[in-house]
């Protein structure tokens, strides 16, 4: 079954807690703090590999979860940290948040991206020791994994992508040319998937051809099959829109296929092209001609146009080797100009903070004090301790202060705890 999109929920692994213990040996009196480090949780990973084809593994496990890290033990033990969890995808997948954010494109055949991070492990009491502090009864909670809704569309990466209406003869112009065996029948909408084929140029170069599900007017507003499938044409590097010589009115049909193209959330219609005149077989030079005029006339005098036969190989090999020439001009001018596709975000700087008032108390918010809130275990007097000297060390208390918190009042930092001033 091909699946060229799936809505997934992602929950990397939370890091473990880290342990409270003292040591017992015997002859040993007051043993010091010995409790260790919980291990960090698993993140989740998409792998591209050409391995894949389809997203159907993820049509009905939508729920992708990463182990959890072990908590600390005795002994300085640390807890055994998660193994990631990796998933492999076709290549071409691109991940995308529910707001619309580009997250990962994964483009080349082992490319791995993280695209949620697993908890680190709290720090256990052995940690905590200093000359002032010799027996810490203070361990951290570890932090939670990130938890992410995300979508996976598949956008094929191919150099030529084959557009036309219905019954133009896509699938019999890639079986043609290639080892695919795409399905081909005397009736519309024959193709309901892409289809991928290798070309062979001369034995000394290839083409990768997809062949998209044939197109109608109004498509680009769900009738037919829709634009479902444009998406894989936007990787390719030149399209071949085929147009059937039997059609009544050839520079209409170049008309409906280009308003689709264009009408697209992104504009196809200027990308590089080619027309190609398909089942040309039993007609005249002189009859070829006049209607290669004709789609001239719309497409423009400088429009490429050919007329092949697929049936007969008429015109095949030098639509190819004209293909081959056009897409590696292509291939050179996109490596020349192409940027990286996630801009680098600047991070934050995790020493910032702010601190509101609102209707029940104040409100901190701020990378680092939140970080350390989700590591506070909140019924451990000592933890709540050590959270406001943190804060006061931080200047939020002095900040506080200065906006006239009293006794008694809520502390709420972010959504993650509530302590009282």
């Amino acid at each position: 079954m091909f699946v060229d999109s799936a809505e997934i929920t992602v929950q990397a692994g939370n890091g473990g807690n880290g342990a409270v213990s003292f040591r017992h040996e015997i002859y040993v009196d007051k043993g010091g703090p010995d409790g260790g480090d919980g291990g960090n949780g698993g993140n989740v990973v998409l792998r591209a590999s050409r391995n894949q084809n389809t997203l159907a593994a993820f049509r009905y496990n939508t729920l992708i979860k990463a182990d959890d890290g072990k908590p600390g033990y005795k002994q300085r033990m640390h807890g055994k940290s998660a193994k990631h969890t990796v998933l492999d995808v076709p290549v071409g997948t691109v991940v995308m948040s529910k707001q619309g954010q580009l997250l990962a494109d994964l483009a080349k055949d082992g490319q791995e991206e993280i695209i949620a991070k697993g908890g680190k492990g709290g720090f256990g009491n052995a940690h905590f020791t200093s000359s002032t502090r010799q027996t810490p009864r203070i361990s951290e909670k570890g932090e939670p994994g990130e938890l992410l809704e995300a979508v996976l569309e598949l956008k094929m990466i191919a150099d030529v992508g084959l557009v036309g209406l219905p019954n133009a003869g896509k699938s019999s112009f890639l079986a043609s040319v290639s080892n695919a065996r795409p399905e081909i029948a005397n009736y519309p909408f024959t193709t309901l998937a892409p289809h991928l084929g290798v070309v062979d140029i001369d034995g000394t170069s290839s083409l990768l051809i997809a062949d998209i599900p044939g197109l109608i007017e109004g498509a680009s507003e769900g009738k037919g099959l829709g634009d479902d499938f444009l998406r894989h044409v936007e990787r390719t590097a030149v399209l071949l829109h085929l147009i059937d010589m039997y059609q009544e009115d050839i520079g209409e049909a170049y008309k409906v296929i280009t308003k689709e193209l264009k009408n697209y959330k992104v504009d196809l219609s200027k990308k590089p092209h080619i027309i190609a005149l398909t089942k040309c077989e039993g007609f005249d030079e002189e009859y070829i001609t006049e209607r290669i005029a004709e789609v001239k006339k719309v497409a423009g005098a400088r429009t490429k146009v050919y007329a092949i036969s697929s049936h007969s190989k008429y015109g095949v090999n030098e639509l190819l080797r004209v293909l081959a020439t056009l897409v590696n001009g292509q291939r050179t001018k996109t490596a020349k100009t192409t940027k990286p596709l996630l801009p680098v975000l600047k991070l934050a700087d995790s020493r910032v903070w702010t601190v509101k008032k609102t209707a029940d108390g104040y409100a901190v918010s701020g990378t680092k004090i939140e970080r350390f809130a989700m590591r506070t275990d909140t019924s451990n007097p000592e933890g709540t301790r050590r959270l406001k000297d943190i804060m006061k060390k931080m200047g939020i208390m002095r900040a506080l202060e200065k906006q006239g918190i009293e006794a008694g009042q809520k502390i709420k930092i972010s959504t993650i705890l509530e302590i009282d001033y």
